[in-house]
């Protein structure tokens, strides 16, 4: 009779069964079995983890050490490595701090490459969000206080250096755009965080503010002191409760520490922030869109020129940058541009936050170097595709590329992406087997900026609407032929003629549905059948 050395508990509430942990239990009870621990390893039921947003949990002690939320297929890993060989496995601990929804942390593969490196994500879930001594115990503000002994121009220079590009989706150069802030007239300017986060399928920016919002308050500092802004706004979506109550205790501990405020340590600089939350209209995430929002009025896009870095908020020169851009700005100012460039390729530095969803093992987000392909991301960090091949992968929520397979093996960066002849997008991959037809899917994303558009131009608001009729009648078996060269056009127009990038972006999908999918949809006109079994044809 061996002795008890350890015992594995796995949370058994309603929501951890919903979410397989039956199934969970039988596999530890039989690789328990398979490795011969049965009798060492004491396995039951836990039924009351309070309240956890990361479950199923697996609890094992008596190292007290809590892995979750946890997959079946994960399970023999956990066995193997902490039961077996004694090793916790650290990147499947549960997060620390509570995030909303449910992030799965995906397996890092150490010593390998493409390996997840963690610059942006460094601290979510593993520091509280809610104690500014922690972000300082993990070199908060250091960064703060390094770009103050140097002068703006430097700073601007060392972001610039380090190949930044916007993680909103543009890709435009960050350094360019702070420099063109710095040097505009004037002596009022602004920072702005865009966090209207809006995409459909992305939250890395959510994750970001709930888990590590000291890090935006002090990039927006780092990026004030730049471009010589002494008030800044962060625009949050408005149903990201959880992250903006966290942004405003933040920001009330940052002005008790003295890092907000006027004459911040003695260094000149003055610099108040404020928190906004939009009312769920998908345009303001465009930067113009929200600097009327911000101004009272209702979200409408600007024309451009003049640009925000000339004529933004208010009518002055205006810094607008995403969360995840500004997230990579305190990183950059410790370690510098020489070692952010190491990572990712020489067009496209660094890290980029993926969001994977879809038709696939395994969900949540990863942070990997720029450059990876859609072929790695399935197979190493979703670990496969959940039922038949690959299909096709949509990028950026709807606003992105709908990526062939074809495109599986291109290096996701901007410059290799643009040379394809997508885009990279804000960073969502739904991912899409052979089920997902590509009319349902253009008919849903069209509709999506049906329902968004402002109506303030018109390719935008007939446009969306035309489309989505001809789509309509495609999946119901009632489209022409015809109906192609129309969409063709009104692709073109939306692409060529939309006041702004919500109606620049929808013309995407029908453009890509056509190029690499024609046949596809052609099935539905001329053969009144749908091959993927989505569409109900009435012909």
């Amino acid at each position: 009779m061996k002795t008890v050395r350890s015992m594995v508990l796995v949370s058994s509430d309603p929501e951890s069964q919903k979410r397989g942990s039956t199934e969970i239990y039988a596999a530890f009870e039989q690789l328990l079995s398979q490795y011969g621990l049965s009798e060492e390893v004491q396995l039951t039921y836990a039924t009351d983890i309070g309240n956890s947003t990361a479950v199923p949990l697996v609890m094992i002690y008596p190292e007290a050490v809590i892995y979750g939320p946890l997959l079946v297929s994960e399970v023999p890993h956990i066995v193997e490595e902490h039961l077996y060989k004694g090793r916790i496995v650290d990147e499947k601990l549960a997060p620390r701090y509570a995030l909303s929804g449910r992030i799965a942390w995906l397996q890092a593969r150490k010593g390998t490459l493409p390996a997840e490196n963690r610059v942006v994500l460094k601290n979510v879930g593993l520091i509280d969000p809610e104690s500014i001594d922690d972000y300082i115990a993990q070199d908060g503000y250091q960064a703060l206080g390094l770009a103050l002994t140097q002068t703006p121009e430097e700073v601007i220079k060392t972001i610039s250096d380090s190949g930044l590009q916007g993680r909103g989706g543009a890709g435009f150069p960050t350094g360019l755009k702070w420099s063109f802030v710095r040097k505009a007239a004037g002596a009022k300017k602004y920072v702005i965080c865009n966090a209207d986060e809006s995409e459909p399928g992305t939250f890395k920016d959510r994750v970001l503010l709930e888990g590590d919002p000291h890090r935006t308050i002090e990039s927006m500092l780092i990026a004030a002191y730049a471009v010589g802004a002494d008030e800044g706004y962060i625009y949050i979506r408005g149903e990201y409760q959880l992250a903006l109550q966290r942004l405003e205790a933040a920001i009330k501990q940052a002005e008790e520490y003295g890092f907000l405020g006027k004459n911040i340590f003695g260094s000149g600089l003055n610099f108040h922030l404020h928190v906004h939350a939009g009312a769920g209209a998908y345009v303001c995430g465009e930067e113009t869109a929200l600097i009327e929002s911000l101004e009272g009025k209702r979200g409408e896009p600007r024309s451009r020129p003049p640009y925000p870095t000339n004529e933004g908020l208010w009518g002055k020169p205006t810094l607008i940058n995403n969360v995840e851009t500004l997230a990579n700005i305190p990183p950059i100012i410790i370690h510098g541009a020489e070692w952010y460039r190491k990572m990712g390729t020489p067009s496209s530095p660094g890290t980029k936050v993926y969001t994977i969803l879809g038709n696939v093992n395994d969900k949540g987000l990863i942070e990997v170097p720029m450059g990876i392909t859609l072929r790695e991301i399935i197979t190493i960090y979703a670990k496969g595709m959940k039922d038949g091949n690959f299909k096709m992968a949509q990028t950026g929520g709807s606003g992105g590329s709908i990526i062939p397979s074809s495109l599986q093996d291109t290096p996701m960066d901007f410059e290799s992406f643009k040379k394809a002849g997508v885009a990279l997008g804000s960073g969502a991959l739904l991912i899409c087997n052979e089920n997902v037809c590509i009319v349902d899917l253009a008919k849903v994303l069209i509709n999506f900026f049906r329902v968004e558009s402002c109506g303030k131009c018109t390719p935008c608001r007939i446009g969306t609407k035309r489309a989505l009729d001809i789509l309509t009648n495609i999946s119901n078996g009632q489209g022409k032929m015809e109906d192609l060269d129309e969409l063709e056009n009104l692709s073109h127009d939306l692409i060529a003629l939309s006041n702004c990038g919500l109606g620049q972006t929808a013309g995407t999908p029908l453009k890509e549905m056509l190029n690499y999918f024609r046949a596809e949809v052609e099935a539905h006109i001329k053969l009144g059948i749908c091959p993927s079994g989505t569409c109900q044809m009435y012909n």
